[in-house]
């Protein structure tokens, strides 16, 4: 707590004294408002592809037997147990103008000019969806493990179809599992660095932006404005969320 209070506190001064000039100079410059809302439109749309994916993949690994859940689990987290930098450059490998995928699509006939997917938002969503993929589907086996059967075969014997049952009690059920996965994903992804700064080039997150300017460029005032806007904006994602 106390280097945080210490970077927030010292963006509210200057050699004049007291001042907000930090942040009205942020968000007048719309070169990082762009940073800012390319960031949040990454980790938003990185968390929902997350609980599309990682929802089915949940409930079905949920219902399998002891032995094959763990090992299904298991290969789950494998991601996890990689390094973000070996995760990252694996994909260049793949998405790279000159990489497997593009040359796949080359040689099938299905596209005339390689792809331009990496070092753009599209390439940074990638790597965040392998990399926090795993935590909302961990998350959401261990609430669905706990749904008990006879609720849905109740729900069916009631007339239900699948259908209902799943949007009227297995989904309902689910919710502190997705709100919690969500939250993981969101802060993960508009947090991470070594990703973006890897499959995003010169393709700015908030994160890069923050360690360019207290790094490279040595500018602490503006990168203690920039860890103390995305301190709040993560406060308050996760409370919309809650």
């Amino acid at each position: 707590i106390i280097p945080i209070i210490l970077t927030i506190g010292t963006t509210f001064y200057n050699e004049n004294g007291f001042t907000f000039q930090g942040y009205l100079a942020f968000f007048k410059d719309q070169y990082f408002v762009d940073i800012l809302l390319t960031t949040l439109r990454v980790s938003l749309l990185t968390t929902i592809i997350c609980i599309l994916l990682g929802f089915p993949a949940a409930y079905y690994i949920s219902k399998l037997g002891t032995k094959t859940k763990a090992i299904m689990l298991l290969l789950t987290i494998f991601p996890l147990l990689t390094s973000s930098v070996v995760r990252s450059f694996s994909w260049m490998i793949i998405i790279g103008k000159n990489g497997l995928l593009n040359n796949i699509l080359l040689l099938t006939g299905l596209i005339e000019e390689p792809l331009d997917i990496l070092y753009t938002p599209t390439a940074i969503i990638i790597g965040l969806i392998h990399l926090f993929l795993p935590l909302i589907i961990v998350t959401l086996v261990g609430v669905m493990e706990n749904i008990e059967t006879d609720l849905l075969k109740a729900a069916e014997s009631l007339g239900a179809s699948k259908l209902v049952v799943f949007s009227k009690v297995v989904l309902p059920l689910c919710v502190p599992g997705l709100v919690i996965g969500s939250i993981l994903v969101f802060v993960g992804s508009f947090t991470a660095y070594t990703t973006p700064a890897l499959l995003g080039g010169k393709q700015r997150v908030i994160a890069t932006f923050l360690y360019q300017n207290a790094v490279t460029l040595n500018d602490w005032q503006v990168a203690s404005v920039v860890a103390t806007i995305m301190i709040v904006v993560t406060v308050i994602i996760i409370t919309i969320m809650n």
